[in-house]
Formats: C-alpha cells, sequence, structure tokens
C-alpha cells in the first residue's frame, strides 16, 4: 500500500498509508445542479449514477504524490477536488488533489474510469480541525498548460459548492470506514468554458484565504508509447 507523507503549516510530518481509496462523484452541494450536470452528461454517453451523491471505490495504490501521470491516450484530464486523509494516527487531513479521469473510458462506466488513472495529492495538508470552521471559504483553482506552454485557469471555486468534509467523514463513520489509511477524494467544481481539458500538464491549488496559505500539486501528462500486438 502506498506511504503518503504530508507537512503540516507548523513543519512538522504526517504520514498515512493508503488502504481505501474513495471518489465521491456528484458531489455539489446543490443537488439540483447535480441533476442538470447528470442530464448534460447522458447526453454525451455517460451513464446516469443509480443515486447521488455517488461514491466509488478506487485501488489504493492509485492515490499517488506524484509529478508525471503517464497515459494511453490523448482524451484524460483532471479534476480540481480536495481530499480527506485519515493519517496513520487518525487525525483527519485536508490537502489539495486531482482526479486524473480516462474520458474514453467514462462513457462505459464512471467507476472504471476512476480506475485507470491516479489520484494526485499534494505533499502539504492542514488538520481539519483547523480549518473547519471556514471550510466555505477555502478556494480550489486548477490551471492547464496547453502543447505550447501556455497555462490558462480551467476551475476556480470555493468548497462552499462542494458537500463537506464534515458530511463525508459522517459517511465514512456510519460505514465504518473512518479509520487509518483512508482517502477520500471530495468530487469537483465545474469548468470554465472554450478551455481544453486535454492538457499537458495540470496544477491544483487549494488556499486559505483567510491566512493566506496554499496547498499545491502539479503534474505533466505523459502519453505511452503505442502498444506491439
Amino acid at each position: 500500500m502506498p506511504s503518503l507523507t504530508f507537512t503540516l503549516p507548523d513543519g512538522s510530518r504526517r504520514t498515512a498509508t493508503a488502504v481505501r481509496l474513495l471518489n465521491a462523484g456528484y458531489a455539489g452541494r446543490s443537488q439540483e445542479d447535480v441533476a442538470a450536470h447528470v442530464a448534460e452528461l447522458a447526453e454525451i454517453g455517460v451513464p446516469a449514477p443509480a443515486t447521488t451523491p455517488a461514491l466509488y471505490p478506487v485501488s489504493p495504490y492509485l492515490a499517488q504524490q506524484t509529478g508525471t501521470v503517464r497515459v494511453q491516450h490523448a482524451r484524460t484530464s483532471g479534476e480540481a477536488e480536495w481530499a480527506l486523509v485519515v493519517d496513520d494516527t487518525g487525525d483527519l487531513l485536508l490537502t489539495a488533489a486531482c482526479d486524473h479521469t480516462d474520458r474514453e473510458l467514462e462513457a462505459h462506466g464512471v467507476a472504471w474510469s476512476k480506475n485507470a488513472g491516479p489520484d494526485v495529492l499534494a505533499e502539504q495538508a492542514w488538520r481539519l480541525a483547523d480549518v473547519a470552521e471556514r471550510i466555505d471559504d477555502l478556494r480550489l483553482s486548477a490551471w492547464v498548460t496547453d502543447a505550447g506552454g501556455a497555462e490558462r485557469l480551467l476551475q476556480d471555486g470555493t468548497a462552499a459548492e462542494l458537500l463537506t468534509p464534515e458530511y463525508w467523514s459522517e459517511v465514512l463513520r456510519e460505514r465504518g470506514e473512518l479509520e487509518p489509511g483512508t482517502v477520500l477524494i471530495s468530487g469537483t467544481i465545474p469548468m470554465l468554458p472554450d478551455v481544453d481539458q486535454f492538457a499537458a500538464a495540470w496544477r491544483v491549488r487549494l488556499s486559505d484565504p483567510a491566512t493566506g496559505e496554499v496547498i499545491e500539486l502539479a503534474y505533466d501528462v505523459v502519453p505511452m508509447p503505442e502498444p506491439i500486438g
């Protein structure tokens, strides 16, 4: 199982041995907006979930702190998210994450597409208890870089658009999964129009306006060689 290491604002370090990885989906705070989004996705062939919000189990080895994501084709992309991490002491941490998803496979099954790429996590984190009272003010942003090296903003919003870490921690508690080694990825915020999500690089930031603190991750998207046979 992957061992993840996070640095807190005071310089201390926490580890989490990922034994359980879960991706929330259709996790907007407004479920009316979620229903409209489900209808839009259905028009392009993405199957509707049986219920919303959804929760997709993902292979734990896909929880990665990496600067490179290798892909099999050109139609993959990330999503700006926060991650709730139960560290090895049982403390709850919050960090930035990017769920890199196979969009071709998504049309056949969302759960399959989530298992076709990593959930990239930042190397910094906050204790959830330290930011819980201002969760809705935390800002999520994502930038993509095209093949020519130009970076553009693709996502920008607040955690108020998503179901809260408190909501998901209660779900995990009810499932008996609020245990050391659990990592839950939040679901994402809308993408801005007219920006190509199929990018050569991704950068995701989780920022706290109250303190000016920033958690950031970045990675390159690298095509794998064509298969033989």
